[in-house]
């Protein structure tokens, strides 16, 4: 049991909170995000209290006058998130010790909320309750407030949200919790409603009875808060105790493919009811499964999976069909009405997901989906410097000077579109429009095709998204037209709407820029760039590696800096002191610069990732129990837990990310230091994985590659010849998760050399660029022909 029941309040127990993030039920994942159309999915506050059900308030304006003019100490911070909240009338702190001071010199509670500045629900509760004045009042009064930007401290927002979930049944954001002077939570949730409701106890109510009971039942509180965070500890330790090795991949390969087809949507795709997220690590491991079972019938099934959840995605209303990109999450089954905010890291996971689809397939339409989204993120979340920006908001005003609402940005109706479109189409079987045409393939309505299940404020009445109804066969023989004409008709449409978007009020940008994504955004634009043999987007990925060494790492220290910020007139601007990176920085930014040698031969970046494997060990390696934390135990002073994160969720795992990391770099230097330790992480996280192996489909991949060695694939050759280049793009079209790929140069000075020297006892044969595949310190025959080197390579 997690900690004593105590009651705050005469007998009146906590309310659940609102909305927060949506979570699959069957698997405890936990996702980013929340939208106005999630179903009820209110989760408990996290107390040791009963508490009763709770819904959602109406979100209400508050007029000027009630506004603080005068700005909080939060104005002095970077954060786009903290700086949303700076003319709050609330007595905002910064994470950080003068606040912890505060609380202990007036043994008061810490107020502690955290969010994101693309969070519809954070939005809602700061309009709500945090530019209420009364509530303003309390929170300044009687407890220490402190503002938190989940994505800058990742490590405060997973110690609490683990007592959040802990606690009660899910998490969310805004995640708001309370604490004790000493940082040890004792009551929290997720989004509160500002007054009570029928079935709801508001926030300001909860802040009354917490001052009541903090003066009352002090002591209760303490030692209440203490039992869980005990408990909190042992549940949440992570180690190889007598375990010697990992588990058999076969077997953690097989559950997690059981209970991944156990929970598929055959009609539609993806694995949950409602909400449905990409979740992109299941479909890498579904490729990956494919790959060592493609002989067997769940070979079969796990690649028809992916392929479909893939294609169902993309023609659904979760693609912005007009700009590109992927939004958060649908709200519905058929991935038709999605909550709208667009993250940096779905779009650069799901750019290699498509990639790897095509490689699989040889179908184009997942490569124009792949180079859609690198279209979108070049054009919307780029930097002039090569970084990359965390996310576009969800909400926007319809017109200048409204007030935002969700989706607004994204949304037709028929009546913009016929006006956009009113061209009489030449040649079809009855009188249509450009605007009919399109409205028919992508499902437009009169009445709107957003239903009111998924529209519960009535804010997108009449309002259509773009979803694909037919295929380009079916929309053209409806019309008896030509295929090829109804694409050309359809793309000149979508792009006369994309420029009449343009003039809309646009969503809010958050232009933070975090290591750690833009680690994967380099990924993204590297992989999909050798993949389609795109110069250009290599280019963009060398920008983005350029950018991090440039304005994200401390030469001197050797360390990463887990933020920047755009500044005026295109500056990078930083905070003061910088935050340092946390694991996820390192372990991203690692595979992103694997990736990207693998797909410009520079050495430079791979040793660049050697470097910063090097700092990742000595920062974050847990010498006792294996594995890695998430935060330095000198960064996280004070927290009550230092966590290893273990669940590939939307994003994946810093360790599983780490696994392969380790992996690769044992098969570019043949360093058995980082070979021994993937076995110990891997060991670690065994009984983790043998209980939900579907919790971690990244660290089973991981497990997977290392039981089955990797092939270090090595060209021999000039690397601007064309018999080079011939054989380098001959690997990259094929889908081979488990291998390094390696150009020898024939310097026997060069860092690879020097690193592997086998290396130099490899040839060219007659001069011409030649492939060795290696396993297991034996190389093939060398192969000089491309179709020879792909036949070997699928064997």
């Amino acid at each position: 049991m997690l900690g004593a029941r105590a009651r705050l309040g005469r007998g009146l127990p906590l309310p659940r909170a609102g909305p927060g993030l949506a979570a699959s039920r069957r698997y405890g994942w936990v996702s980013r995000g929340s939208s106005s159309r999630d179903k009820d999915r209110s989760v408990t506050v996290s107390s040791t209290v009963p508490m009763p059900v709770g819904g959602k308030g109406s979100r209400t304006s508050c007029s000027p006058s009630t506004l603080q003019k005068v700005p909080n100490r939060l104005i002095n911070e970077k954060s786009p998130y903290l700086l949303q909240h700076a003319y709050n009338p609330v007595d905002w702190y910064p994470w950080g010790q003068e606040a912890f001071d505060k609380a202990r010199k007036e043994n008061k509670p810490i107020f502690l909320s955290v969010g994101y500045s693309t969070c519809h629900w954070c939005h809602m509760m700061e309009e709500e309750s945090f530019q209420n004045e009364e509530i303003g009042r309390l929170l300044s009064e009687d407890f220490v407030s402190v503002k938190v930007d989940r994505e800058e401290r990742p490590d405060v927002d997973k110690v609490y949200m683990t007592f959040v979930q802990a606690t009660s049944s899910g998490g969310g954001w805004p995640m708001n919790v309370w604490l004790t002077p000493n940082l040890q939570p004792f009551v929290g949730g997720t989004y509160f409603p500002p007054e009570d409701g029928l079935t709801r106890v508001g926030f300001r109510t909860v802040l009354l009875r917490i001052r009541e009971q903090w003066k009352q039942n002090k002591t209760t509180l303490l030692e209440n808060s203490q039992r869980v965070t005990t408990a909190l500890l042992a549940r949440s330790e992570i180690s190889m105790g007598d375990r010697q090795v990992p588990p058999s991949a076969a077997t953690m390969n097989s559950r997690c493919f059981q209970q991944l087809d156990e929970g598929y949507d055959e009609e539609y795709g993806g694995f949950a009811e409602a909400p449905k997220f990409p979740t992109p690590v299941i479909l890498n491991f579904l490729f990956s499964y494919w790959l060592s079972h493609r002989l067997t019938q769940d070979g079969s099934r796990a690649q028809q999976m992916a392929l479909h959840t893939l294609k169902m995605m993309a023609n659904g209303g979760i693609r912005d069909h007009v700009g590109q990109g992927f939004h958060r999450y649908s709200t519905d089954r058929q991935w038709h009405i999605p909550h709208f905010e667009k993250m940096l890291y779905d779009q650069a996971q799901l750019a290699v997901a498509y990639t790897q689809a095509f490689q699989i397939s040889g179908d184009e339409f997942y490569s124009d989906v792949a180079k859609g989204i690198l279209q979108y993120v070049a054009r919307n979340l780029s930097h002039r410097s090569g970084g990359f920006y965390s996310a576009e908001d969800a909400d926007s005003p319809p017109e200048r000077g409204m007030r935002p609402k969700e989706g607004a940005f994204y949304v037709w109706t028929v009546k913009e579109v016929q006006q956009l479109l009113p061209e009489p189409v030449l040649g079809a079987t009855e009188p249509l429009t450009s605007g009919q045409l399109l409205m028919k393939h992508y499902g437009l309505t009169e009445a709107g095709n957003i239903s009111p299940s998924q529209d519960p404020k009535g804010e997108l009445q009449g309002q259509n998204v773009l979803t694909v109804r037919y295929s380009l066969e079916l929309t053209a023989a409806r019309f008896g037209l030509d295929v090829d004409a109804v694409r050309t008709l359809l793309n000149t449409g979508l792009e006369k709407l994309f420029q009449a978007r343009k003039h809309r009020p646009k969503p809010h940008l958050d232009s933070k820029m975090l290591a750690a994504w833009n680690g994967l955004m380099v990924s993204g634009y590297a992989v999909t760039g050798a993949v389609l043999g795109l110069e250009r987007l290599i280019t963009c990925a060398i920008n983005g590696a350029k950018f991090l060494k440039r304005h994200m790492f401390d030469v001197a220290r050797g360390r990463l800096m887990r933020t920047c910020y755009a500044g005026p007139g295109g500056t990078v601007e930083h905070s003061n002191p910088p935050c340092w990176g946390f694991l996820e920085d390192y372990a991203f930014v690692v595979r992103g610069l694997l990736d990207l040698y693998e797909a410009s031969q520079e050495s430079s970046w791979l040793e660049w990732a050697l470097r910063l494997q090097d700092t990742q060990d000595r920062l974050f390696w847990d010498t006792r129990g294996g594995g890695y934390f998430c935060s330095e135990a000198e960064l996280g002073a004070g927290l009550p837990l230092r966590l290893k994160d273990d669940q590939d969720g939307a994003e994946p795992s810093a360790n599983s990310v780490s696994a392969h990391n380790l992996l690769r770099l044992h098969g570019f230097t043949g360093h058995k230091d980082w070979m021994d330790k993937c076995v110990c992480l891997l060991t670690a996280f065994s009984e983790r994985m043998r209980r939900v192996p579907v919790a971690l489909p990244e660290m089973v991949r991981a497990l997977s590659a290392h039981q089955q060695t990797l092939k270090q694939i090595v060209i021999c050759g000039d690397p601007q010849a064309k018999d080079t280049k011939a054989l380098l793009q001959c690997v990259h079209s094929i889908y081979i998760p488990n291998k390094v790929l390696i150009l020898a140069n024939g310097d026997p000075s060069s860092f690879l050399s020097r690193q592997l020297p086998f290396l130099s006892t490899l040839r060219r044969l007659e001069d011409r660029a030649t492939a060795y595949v290696c396993e297991n310190q034996a190389c093939s025959m060398p192969i000089t022909e491309p179709n020879e080197l792909r036949k070997l390579l699928h064997q």
